[in-house]
This record gives C-alpha cells, structure tokens and sequence, in this order.
C-alpha cells in the first residue's frame, strides 16, 4: 500500500529520526548502568519492513524503554498532554508522535502510517494509560493501524518498570532488574477502504488474545508478575471505547 490510499498520509511528514537513532545507543548505555535490563525474544521482531509493537502499559518508563530497547528505533504513540515544555520538545525531536487519547485523531493516525509506510515501527499501549498490565481494557488503534497498512504486531510485555504499589508516576529503586518479553508476531491481512467496526473488533480481540498469551509466556519465563493495581485515586481518565473485559463492566 502506498501514501495515497485512505488514510492518505503522502503529505504528513515522517516524525524525527536523527535523534532517536542517535541517542538509542547512550540511553541504552545509562538504563543498563541503573537497571538490569533483560530482552527475551528480541529475534522474534522483523528486522526490515514495517512493524507494529503493542505493549502492555504499567509505568512511566515502558515508552523510554520500548524506544530504546527494541531491536529497531520505534516511533511510539503518546499521549498529547506529555508533549508540553521540555519534555514535549524532546519527544518530538526524537520522532514520539502526539495522541488524542478523547477524539478521533487524523493526524496521529496518518502520522503513524507514515512510519509504517515508510517501513518503520510504531510502538502501540492498547491500554492507553498506565495501570496495572493485564489488558482489561484494550483500544483498536493497533489493530487499525495493521488493518491499513497489513504491518505485523509484535505483543512485548514489559515487567518490573513499577514496583508493587509503586504510584503512577514512580520508578523502580537502582539495581532493579526489568524484562522485555516480545512475543511472536501476529499476522494481519491489510483490507482495502473501507474498513468496518467489526473488522477492528475481530481484530482488536485477535491482537487482545495474543498479547494474553505473550504475557502467560513472560510470567512463565521470568517468574516474576505484574506490581497488580496503581494506588487508589491514581488512575488516570481513559476513554470508554475499545474491548472491555466483562468483569470490568
């Protein structure tokens, strides 16, 4: 698929990547001089060709992380409120791409194309904000973005950026170890415009069901688990659309 089709993204530049190829390497460097930092299964994610990381979503480090551990630079979706001040110029110097998590968002969405069409990565949370890591509720962008542009999603399941009854915004202490688990890439056929709900749901339950299984496979492999709930009064609002685990309801 090309820059013309719908979602047309020809005149939506690609996001920054001097920066973020750059740092990827002394990030890395400071990270490993803080934190144990563990990759399983970094070999499963393509090498070329455009990809789509879905990762679960417990602590303020998962997106840093993903950026500069995975095995290609990634261009993660973020919240537009981070993108203020100096923290927002440096994600968007270093190609991070600005979401509205409470509106349909053209822009972000072409944006992210952009990569994928460019053949990059795109860093997908379905959760949409930090909790606790166990999928309860699950928003369609990355099944969207798979259905225009037929990128394969990688599931990676992040353990220990948080440790239990860590808030919101905390880190783990120094010494800590942290795991990246990637799963297995799932396949999704790209479907011509347009595409329907009930596609994206399939989809979304598909993408839902393997980033489960992903997260069983680095609680098996690592024996370690999830820091469970954020403390009370600390959730963050969340849009109420995207799948909903029934006992959520």
């Amino acid at each position: 698929m090309n820059h013309y089709d719908p979602p047309a993204s020809a005149h939506v530049p690609h996001p920054p990547r001097l920066m973020l190829n750059r740092l990827r390497a002394p990030a890395a460097r400071y990270f490993r001089r803080r934190y144990v930092v563990r990759q399983h299964g970094p070999e499963r994610m393509p090498l070329r060709g455009p990809v789509i990381l879905a990762a679960n979503h417990v602590g303020v480090l998962d997106g840093p992380l993903l950026a500069i551990f995975a095995p290609r630079p990634v261009h993660a979706l973020t919240k537009e409120e981070m993108f203020e001040g100096r923290t927002g110029r440096f994600l968007r110097r270093s190609g991070q791409i600005p979401l509205d998590r409470f509106a349909t968002d053209p822009r972000a969405v072409r944006t992210s194309l952009r990569v994928l069409r460019d053949e990059g990565v795109v860093g997908v949370f379905p959760e949409g904000t930090r909790g606790d890591g166990e999928l309860h509720r699950f928003h369609h962008g990355a099944a969207y973005l798979a259905l225009v542009s037929g990128a394969p999603v990688v599931p990676v399941i992040l353990l220990g950026t948080r440790v239990p009854g860590g808030g919101i915004g905390s880190v783990p202490p120094r010494g800590s170890t942290i795991d990246l688990v990637f799963g297995s890439p799932v396949e999704i056929e790209a479907q011509p415009w347009p595409r329907t709900r009930g596609m994206v749901r399939d989809t979304s339950m598909l993408l839902r069901e393997r980033m489960l299984a992903t997260l069983d496979e680095a609680r098996a492999q690592t024996g370690r688990d999830l820091p469970g709930p954020l403390p009370a009064g600390q959730s963050e609002d969340d849009p109420e659309t995207g799948l909903l685990e029934e006992g959520d309801r």
